[in-house]
């Protein structure tokens, strides 16, 4: 029989949900909204005279090849950083989950990585990969590998896309843990009583139960690629060398606040939210289908 809650007054439940609704309003859709009047206007840098140019900042926009360009690189960094931070995290967790000895200090140093700001971890990278001082540069060269990510766009991607991985490697390990020993001890026993492999046990039994976590996993982190790396992307490359590593979350930054085009900025961030509605709709809609609860 289901159980349900009654509140005796009608305007309890929304006095409850007040200071959530607030928060949201103030910090979301006061923002977009701004965003979207100003996406059809053009304002000067000062913000001391506005006209109404209705749809000209989008049509620019896609007349811009350097916008354009923005688009495929996005595409491409948020496919590795997903991708990569999915898997990566997922063999770390299967690892920490048969550990026995040391297990909660190879959980821990998993684990610090998470509280390590974004343009901190920017610097960290930086530090590493430097031409001059670089230790993994050093070590690269002793190979014969030159590493330059100022001079080189594919190391410079390449370098953006590891740090970003790193930063969320741990929050990924933390649900993919906890996913695999929520995971009955009982199906895996059973399963190897019967002759099933490590591999087999994994492929057959803890993939499929993880789909719920591995779905969440994909859709959080295609937004952290597309948002939430702007902070490593200023510190390490600041979208250069050229544009190279100018995905569109920091184009906006570049376009509003150091070229000083308001209503153009205003337009991409138009685009960049539509985009990642648009991809969550589709995962919900499409990939949701695939796991199984």
């Amino acid at each position: 029989m289901e159980k349900r809650v009654l509140f005796r007054s009608k305007w309890l439940p929304w006095v409850l949900i007040a200071p959530q609704l607030l928060i949201i309003g103030i910090f979301f859709f006061w923002p977009a909204g701004q965003a979207v009047l100003q996406s059809f206007q053009m304002e000067d840098a000062f913000g001391m005279s506005t006209e109404w140019v209705g749809l000209d900042n989008f049509r620019n926009l896609f007349s811009d090849p350097t916008y354009l360009n923005s688009f495929k690189r996005t595409a491409m960094f948020s496919v590795l950083v997903a991708g990569a931070g999915i898997a990566i995290s997922l063999v770390l967790a299967i690892f920490a989950d048969r550990i026995v000895r040391f297990a909660m200090v190879y959980k821990t140093l998993l684990i610090v990585p998470y509280a390590v700001a974004p343009v901190i971890a920017g610097v960290l990278w930086v530090f590493l990969f430097s031409p001059s001082i670089g230790v993994v540069t050093y070590y690269l060269g002793k190979l014969g590998y030159n590493w330059n990510h100022m001079m080189n766009d594919n190391q410079a991607m390449a370098l953006i896309v590891m740090a970003s991985v790193w930063k969320q490697i741990s929050y990924n390990f933390l649900f993919f843990l906890a996913g695999l020993q929520s995971i009955p001890k009982a199906l895996i026993e059973a399963a190897s009583i019967d002759g099933a492999g490590p591999w087999r046990r994994f492929w057959n039994i803890q993939l499929p139960l993880l789909s719920p976590t591995t779905f969440f996993l994909l859709v959080i982190n295609i937004v952290y690629a597309f948002f939430d790396t702007f902070g490593i992307i200023d510190a390490a490359t600041q979208g250069g060398p050229g544009q190279s590593t100018s995905i569109l979350v920091y184009k906006v930054y570049q376009d509003g606040f150091k070229a000083l085009d308001l209503g153009g900025s205003a337009a991409q961030s138009v685009v960049l939210m539509l985009i990642v509605i648009v991809l969550t709709v589709v995962q919900f809609r499409y990939v949701e289908k695939k796991v199984q609860y």
